[in-house]
């Protein structure tokens, strides 16, 4: 009886910690997720407002869509004259993963 009740008890703190490691894994990979989206939504918009890629579409309206072709949203843009600024947003049960990107030419020179 008593072995029955430890291997029960060390499968239910395995089956814990699985579902524990399973949850944080899947939080890094959206986060990850998010930041690529992020980069890739600031490089539209920057190479938009540059004129580097030609389009009819707004900057900040060719970072939406970029932003949700990666299944994230954009939450901010920016552009000030060559420079995007841009945030993005995922869920992920039931949190929010957020990532910010800034892409343009180099500062100084």
């Amino acid at each position: 009886m008593a072995g029955t009740a430890l291997a029960a008890g060390v499968l239910t703190v395995a089956a814990t910690l699985s579902l524990g490691l399973a949850a944080v894994g899947g939080a890094a990979v959206t986060a990850q997720r998010v930041a690529g989206a992020a980069d890739a939504a600031a490089l539209a918009a920057a190479d938009a407002a540059s004129g580097a890629v030609m389009t009819g579409e707004d900057p900040c309206a060719l970072a939406a869509r970029v932003a949700a072709a990666s299944g994230a949203r954009l939450s901010a843009c920016q552009v000030d004259a060559l420079t995007a600024t841009v945030e993005v947003r995922a869920g992920y049960a039931g949190l929010v993963a957020l990532s910010r990107a800034r892409a343009g030419p180099p500062a100084g020179g």
